[in-house]
């Protein structure tokens, strides 16, 4: 039997979009591997057979790729790596620009009528050390490239600066009287590490969302220990410790209130705004912040465990997928630079052919290589995803993958489940109308007694009624439950029946219709009691719909959202509570069995399906559905199926991954369009001869550093819950 593992590899030395594809291309050719690699995380996640590949096998492939790769460290580990490598860069740069100054001053001069020229040995020596020193990384990253069977960016950059460098020399050493492209070269390089280094701090700010959340986590803990109060730090708090959360202090790790009162604000983890109330018995999430209270709790949950770990996790997954039009830009990069290195060597040949100088067709040539950097290209559609899931995250809205995300702007159907959707799902009963001689105590204990043992809403409203009014149950014997229908045991020595009107109709239980249909009408679900045969009664419950949900469908059916309500009410009932949600469509006594069938149906018709649910029976309509969206509150089936689930519970977030998803593709067509829009201009105005490559290669570095800060503009998105 196969072990499938899976592991995710923090890689350093990727460049740009086509590094990533090699690296992907590499990783998926081992046998039973399944690799994914983002150029905007620097991330390679991976599945593996563990019989066949261990982790430093595929460490040692990433490395023989080009590349390095360690296994993911926290994420403050791993920031403070990046900081280092950051500095690095940054002194690399300063040492770069310090000695290509003098080299660009000169051309500068020249464009300001000034001609002054340094000696060309004085140019060589500057040079020098920035096309093999500092461009040292260019040229190691070409050659492994090629290695690899492909063609990086590296490539594009060693080729231009080395013709432009090459060149110069020659003229230089063999006195051919012409001019000398140091600068070029050189300034060049300096400005394609000024874009990678601003390209470099934009994308730092892209996981900006798991960073705020990560801080908001204390560091230390008030534990109990050997009958004293310590102060240790969070990783060595254990489940069971006892803990001390003071006012205005953040819950070190997830626990449940012994005792005390407060208010704690989890807007950090489910976007809602308000602080919400807690007591004893209630539970307390990790980075979640006390208000004015002392609170004491048993840690439920650490380390690795806890709601926020789940949460991190969870979005670096999401932002470490991919979706169909980010491959589809990678296929493009894939084919890029081999074209371009082609439209170089016609470019050059081209310009000799029609007489110019082969300085004048080299440099012309040059500058189609520079200009063409695919970065931007493969930049366009991960930054942007990153930084809406973490904004997301933020929001109490989880996308499992980026797929998800881009397929919700698509939606043109919404199925609703009615309980725990568009209600609380927690539904109390309104009435008792016992039949003739029986009292309202005997038909509310005999409903209690058969609903005991069952987990329907209803079924909890009839025993917490019973328990309110404390009245003891019976325990039941042969029970038996349809689902959808009602349930069947012997109380008391008695056959007894609680369900749906036409359960009771099905076994033959005489009831009034125009009862039960006045009662529906007004939007309570009614249940029939029977024993031995004989009607004892009917119980109503009604359901209060959530506060948003009205609002939430006037702003989906602004989005031209075709909305349907699934109940597994009568009709009388689901169209009271339809309309007072107002919702237009609605399907009736819809089964838990056939949501799934329901969901299909509506895709077999072309449409593009969501659906919102919370319960255990919701699980196989959620999973059919090309977006299922979970109610956080709901069954953890549930949510394992769903494709989003919302932190918060309310329908209005729903309204929120859908306006998100849209800003998203927006601004991911708004990035390809810029990152193409560069090429096509700008690769036919140097093969022209109307770009110097100095020009080119500082557009080749804005290109990357406006699509990265362009998806940052994501960050302004705001809910409509906060």
């Amino acid at each position: 039997m196969e072990e499938s593992t899976q592991i995710d590899l923090q890689v350093t030395g990727m460049h740009c979009a086509a590094c990533a594809t090699r690296l992907e291309k590499a990783l998926n050719q081992l046998s039973g591997v399944n690799a994914s690699v983002s150029i905007a995380t620097e991330k390679a996640h991976i599945e593996f057979n563990s019989r066949k590949i261990t982790p430093e096998d595929l460490i040692k492939t990433v490395q023989g790729t080009g590349f390095d790769a360690h296994p993911l460290r926290d994420f403050a580990a791993e920031k403070l790596a990046r900081a280092h490598a950051l500095r690095t860069e940054k002194l690399r740069f300063f040492v770069s620009v310090l000695l290509t100054a003098p080299l660009l001053a000169q051309m500068l001069m020249m464009f300001a009528g000034i001609h002054f020229m340094l000696p060309a040995w004085l140019q060589f020596l500057l040079a020098t050390p920035v096309q093999f020193y500092i461009g040292k990384r260019f040229y190691e990253g070409a050659l492994n490239s090629l290695k690899g069977g492909a063609a990086n960016m590296d490539v594009l950059v060693a080729l231009g600066t080395s013709a432009a460098y090459f060149m110069s020399c020659a003229s230089w050493l063999f006195k051919l009287h012409q001019p000398l492209y140091f600068e070029a070269s050189a300034t060049l390089i300096t400005l394609v590490l000024l874009g990678k280094l601003l390209e470099a701090n934009a994308k730092s700010k892209t996981s900006s969302a798991l960073e705020a959340l990560l801080n908001l986590q204390p560091k230390m803990a008030h534990v109990e220990r050997d009958g004293a109060m310590q102060d240790i730090s969070v990783e060595q708090v254990r489940e069971n410790d006892v803990f001390w959360v003071r006012p205005g202090e953040n819950v070190p790790v997830d626990g449940r209130i012994i005792d005390g009162t407060s208010s704690v604000d989890e807007s950090m983890l489910t976007g809602e705004s308000l602080p919400q109330k807690k007591q004893q018995d209630d539970k307390v999430y990790a980075a979640t912040s006390n208000g004015r209270g002392l609170l004491k709790c048993r840690a439920l949950a650490v380390g690795s465990h806890t709601q926020l770990a789940q949460i991190i996790r969870l979005v670096e997954k999401a932002q470490g997928s991919k979706a169909a039009i980010q491959k589809l830009a990678d296929k493009i990069s894939s084919i890029f630079v081999p074209a371009v290195v082609s439209i170089a060597l016609v470019t050059f040949v081209a310009w000799w052919a029609m007489g110019a100088s082969i300085n004048s067709a080299l440099i012309n040539a040059v500058a189609v290589l520079v200009i063409s950097c695919p970065c931007a290209l493969g930049l366009a559609t991960p930054t942007a995803l990153v930084v809406s899931t973490g904004r997301a995250a933020q929001s109490g809205i989880l996308i499992r993958d980026a797929e998800a995300l881009e397929r919700t702007h698509k939606l043109s159907v919404l199925l609703l489940d009615k309980t725990g959707t568009l209600t609380t799902g927690k539904p109390g009963v309104t009435d008792l109308l016992p039949a003739l001689g029986i009292s309202d105590a005997e038909l509310l204990k005999t409903a209690a007694s058969l609903a005991q043992g069952s987990t329907h809403p209803l079924s909890r409203a009839l025993t917490d009624q019973a328990a309110k009014l404390q009245i003891m149950t019976s325990p039941g014997i042969n029970i038996n439950e349809l689902g959808g229908m009602g349930l069947q045991a012997d109380i008391d020595g008695q056959p007894c029946l609680l369900g749906s009107p036409t359960f009771a109709r099905q076994s033959d239980i005489a009831i009034d219709e125009q009862e039960i249909l006045h009662l529906q009408q007004q939007g309570k679900s009614v249940v029939v009691v029977a024993r031995g045969g004989a009607l004892l009664g009917y119980v109503a419950a009604a359901d209060q719909l959530r506060s948003s949900s009205r609002a939430a469908i006037s702003a989906l059916a602004g989005m031209n959202m075709r909305i349907v309500m699934i109940s597994g009410d009568n009709e009388a009932t689901a169209k009271a509570i339809a309309g007072q949600a107002g919702i237009t469509e609605y399907r009736a006594e819809i089964m838990p069995q056939d949501k799934a069938a329901l969901v299909q149906s509506y895709k077999a018709d072309g449409q593009l399906v969501g659906m919102v649910g919370d319960g255990i029976n919701d699980a196989p309509a959620l999973a059919a559905a090309d977006v299922g969206f979970a109610m956080k509150s709901g069954s953890d089936i549930a949510i394992e199926a769903a494709d989003i689930t919302l932190m918060q519970n309310d329908l209005m977030s729903v309204v929120d991954a859908i306006s998100l998803s849209r800003s998203t593709l927006a601004k991911i067509r708004q990035n390809l369009f810029f990152a193409f829009g560069y090429n096509v201009l700008g690769i036919p105005l140097a093969a022209l001869g109307m770009l110097n490559p100095v020009i080119a290669g500082a557009t080749m570095a804005m290109s990357s550093v406006s699509v990265v800060s362009n998806a940052l503009l994501l960050k302004r998105w705001k809910s409509r819950l906060q």
